[in-house]
């Protein structure tokens, strides 16, 4: 059992501090572990590619399922107890993905995680929230989330040595989630244990205020560029910049180089420029880089703009979730869920619109119409208290 009691041990805002980076690190470890098996999966069940982007829905579907739900456990609860059995459910949903044998037993599994990942997003962000507050609201948001990044890298890096070492995806997530737990137990002492607005009798849905529509705004429009790079990046260095095989992921690695890089620079610039301006700035630095790429087609002036775009995309998001935890209308999970909600949405419809636009017209446009998306993250931050 994971004892939830209050001690009496006074417990330092470093404490904290380090406690709530650790499950950042420990949620971006398990998200990655199972997307560095994915090839790994689908081989050994025969889905074929149209097959692997059906059954990878189920993953958005389940955090789509819990969207309302997170945010009024985290007020009901407290952000503390959702995170940590959230952990749990991570993990055990992990289990399942590695030892399924078949889609009836993979897309539950798959549907479980998208459910353990949205409570966990929304309560480890309310932990960072509360973190905050013990720095007199000082900006450290962007370096959990680069450590969230951190753990994609390591991850991937042990991906590819069990596959090199024909270690099967089943026992790969054995170890990873019995690491996840043991992280998460020994980090749950020093956690916060009280949120600001806390109510047993908040409602599930509560309409936004109009400051956190806006910070909501700007969440969907850089979640509609993360997303679009995230999926896309190697299509288009592939058939745009038409880079050799070797070449294909460079785009990618580019962008996610920057984007980690650019999160534990954030909380500083944060500080020195205010929040406001920071996320001005990477909404130009994303239209920037992307209209880079999409004039000069070349592979170094390509990943010139992909790097700029992972600087754009760094600081957007945790900046904005900040912001939001300190609304003063709404408790600080309730308003976090409102506006990861609509920042989901952007990060759901990204990719499609990108398919879409390229289907119509080419990947070059549907790619300038990215740019012109991180244009809209600067023109509403300009309208928007951050």
């Amino acid at each position: 059992m994971i004892s939830l009691t209050v001690s009496a041990r006074p417990i330092s805002r470093t404490a904290h501090r380090v406690a709530v980076g650790a499950l950042f690190f420990l949620l971006g470890l398990c998200f990655a572990t199972w997307a560095s098996r994915i090839p790994s999966i689908q081989q050994r069940m025969g889905i074929s590619e149209a097959g692997l982007g059906g059954v990878l829905l189920s993953i958005p579907l389940g955090q789509l399922l819990t969207l309302p739900l997170a945010g009024w456990l985290v007020a009901r609860q407290g952000s503390r107890k959702v995170v940590l059995w959230g952990v749990v459910l991570y993990a055990t949903a992990l289990l399942g993905l590695g030892w399924a044998e078949n889609l009836y037993q993979l897309i539950p599994c798959l549907v479980l995680f998208g459910v353990g990942g949205n409570l966990t997003n929304i309560s480890v962000n309310t932990q960072a929230v509360g973190v905050e507050r013990l720095y007199k609201h000082k900006p450290i948001m962007a370096s959990f989330h680069g450590l969230w990044s951190l753990a994609g890298f390591v991850a991937a890096a042990i991906g590819t040595f069990m596959i090199g070492h024909a270690i099967t995806p089943g026992v790969h997530f054995i170890l990873i989630a019995a690491f996840i737990v043991t992280g998460m137990l020994v980090s749950a002492g020093s956690t916060v244990r009280q949120d600001s607005g806390v109510d047993p009798d908040q409602p599930i849905f509560v309409k936004p205020d109009k400051e956190l529509l806006g910070l909501g705004a700007i969440a969907f429009c850089a979640l509609i560029c993360e997303g679009a790079m995230f999926d896309w990046s190697g299509v288009y260095f592939k058939k745009v910049i038409q880079a050799d095989k070797d070449w294909v992921g460079a785009g990618y690695t580019a962008f996610m180089s920057t984007m980690a890089l650019g999160r534990f620079g954030a909380d500083w610039l944060a500080e020195r420029l205010g929040p406001r301006r920071v996320i001005q700035l990477c909404g130009l630095l994303t239209a920037t880089g992307l209209s880079i790429a999409v004039t000069l087609p070349t592979l170094p002036t390509a990943l010139l703009g992909f790097l700029l775009v992972g600087f754009g995309t760094s600081a957007v998001v945790p900046l904005v979730y900040s912001a939001a935890g300190r609304s003063a209308h709404m408790s600080a999970g309730m308003a976090l869920a409102a506006v990861s909600t609509i920042g989901f949405f952007g990060f759901l419809l990204g990719p499609p619109i990108i398919g879409f636009v390229a289907g119509a017209t080419s990947l070059r446009v549907s790619f300038a119409f990215i740019a012109f998306m991180g244009l809209c993250v600067s023109a509403v931050a300009s309208r928007v208290r951050v």
